[in-house]
């Protein structure tokens, strides 16, 4: 069977403008506040850079296009959110940084009619953002989403919520909110989820403080919110009561996919960074290209890359293909955050005392990347999932011959 993987004309064409517009707009800002979002003006960048975006024809790239989006599916979105994600502020310049990519896909894939046109067409064009909660401090739902404590209670008309989450990304600022609660079971049943979805001025919705983080650059922090008998009405469910696990799916997924994508980026600037100085610096008598220590980390780096970009290549064929992609997306995602992570140590250890100052995007980098192998999943709980699934599909085999 061929296998193709170039992109179409219009795809390298958008890969393209997107790279220009990085480079020329989006980097000198990130450069000039240190990768730090709130410094650089927080929302008020934001609407600024994507109103560029949107003028070049480049926002939105995954979102549909009657909302305003470019449609592009998980194959062709890797190379367009790479080449965003090598500024650190370019993810949020295209609209497609966490957690707002991943609920414009969750909310294409599960929302109704009406709850496209008010949530998924604001959030869409920019004009408002999002937070995804989900996450419960101990012994609440962590890496561990059966553990969900946050309880929706009928109501008349509709449920009311109370619960305490935290590390909810964008959650200062955001115009609205997806909650996971538990409407039925108890802590630790795999069912039993509701999502709902509300607007952040509702009565009964706290956002508390920032948690202080490593990263700097996602916009409207990682903060505690609670809820405090909220009231939302029956409308207020997204998809189908109790069935908001199987609906976490459709989105985690994805948007771990384009983690790796955006994230992979950085990397690429981290890597390019460090061979431009190695090819440049002398030392011991020789350019520090040519010492063999140096190659070798510039070698791993590119196996680094090649073997991400692969690995997310054949993940998103598996998603485009409608299929759930457990095995691929987490071993993609394993893979991915820690080879990411290394291409950036290596590149500041090739660049020495420079690669870990502020004349250097390098210690920045390293500070975004190295959440990623929690942030999704970490890198064990995937590795527990995928050790799972394939020992699972050993023992059904074996009890399957030994009754033939």
């Amino acid at each position: 069977m061929a296998v193709d993987l170039s992109y179409s004309p219009e795809v390298d064409a958008l890969i393209e403008r997107t790279s220009e517009f990085v480079r020329d707009v989006v980097l000198p800002i990130e450069d000039a506040h240190s990768g730090d979002i709130t410094a650089a003006g927080g929302d008020a960048l934001r609407v600024e850079l994507q109103a560029e975006a949107k003028g070049r024809g480049l926002l939105a790239p995954h979102a549909p296009v009657e909302y305003g989006g470019l449609g592009l599916d998980m194959s062709d979105r890797a190379p367009v959110f790479e080449a965003a994600g090598y500024s650190l502020f370019g993810p949020t310049a295209l609209n497609i940084g966490a957690p707002d990519e991943g609920n414009v896909h969750l909310l294409a894939h599960v929302a109704d009619a009406a709850q496209k046109e008010q949530f998924l067409g604001p959030l869409a064009r920019g004009e408002v953002r999002s937070a995804f909660a989900m996450t419960e401090p101990a012994p609440g739902a962590g890496s561990d989403p059966a553990a969900l404590t946050t309880r929706a209670e009928k109501a008349p008309g509709g449920w009311k919520i109370n619960g305490h989450k935290w590390f909810i990304t964008g959650a200062d600022g955001a115009g609205f909110f997806i909650i996971m609660a538990r409407t039925s079971g108890a802590p630790g049943d795999r069912g039993g989820a509701t999502m709902f979805l509300a607007p952040a001025s509702a009565p009964g919705i706290r956002v508390g403080r920032h948690i202080d983080t490593l990263d700097r650059a996602m916009i409207g922090g990682h903060c505690e919110v609670f809820f405090e008998d909220l009231f939302v009405p029956d409308e207020a469910v997204l998809g189908a009561v109790d069935e908001g696990f199987a609906y976490a799916q459709v989105r985690l997924g994805p948007a771990r996919m384009t983690h790796v994508m955006r994230w992979l980026g950085a990397a690429r600037r981290g890597h390019d960074v460090a061979v431009a100085y190695v090819a440049k610096r002398e030392g011991f008598g020789s350019r520090l290209g040519d010492l063999g220590m140096i190659q070798k980390m510039v070698a791993d780096n590119e196996i680094d890359i090649a073997a991400t970009r692969a690995l997310l290549v054949s993940a998103c064929w598996e998603l485009d293909r409608g299929e759930t992609a457990s095995d691929s997306t987490s071993i993609a995602k394993a893979f991915g955050s820690e080879a990411i992570f290394r291409i950036v140590d290596r590149s500041i250890q090739m660049c020495g005392g420079m690669g870990v100052s502020g004349d250097l995007p390098l210690a920045r980098l390293s500070r975004e990347v190295r959440p990623f192998r929690v942030y999704d999943g970490p890198s064990e709980v995937h590795r527990w999932a995928l050790a799972k699934r394939v020992v699972g599909k050993a023992k059904r085999a074996a009890r399957e011959e030994g009754r033939s």
